[in-house]
């Protein structure tokens, strides 16, 4: 009996910011913090444009309707 390796996608379970970055909470416990200069429409949103955000796909990626901007959570990891 040979046992397959189990991949997981990364899923987000909560977001905030700081004055100059995106924080991502992961299920996994990890958290990601990202530069919001990589993101230019988080950046120029208001602080309650930042706060209005969804899961997408079940926490694959973030939504935020009122400045029209998505992110996956593959996305942010690929970011260095």
């Amino acid at each position: 009996m040979s046992s397959l390796p189990v991949t997981v996608d990364p899923l987000a379970i909560d977001v905030s910011f700081t004055a100059h970055q995106l924080r991502v909470v992961l299920a996994d416990g990890r958290e990601i913090l990202v530069p919001l200069a990589c993101f230019p429409r988080l950046r120029r949103a208001t602080d309650e444009q930042r706060k209005d955000w969804r899961l997408i796909g079940g926490g694959i990626g973030i939504h935020w309707e009122s400045v029209d901007e998505d992110i996956s959570v593959e996305t942010l990891l690929s970011i260095r």
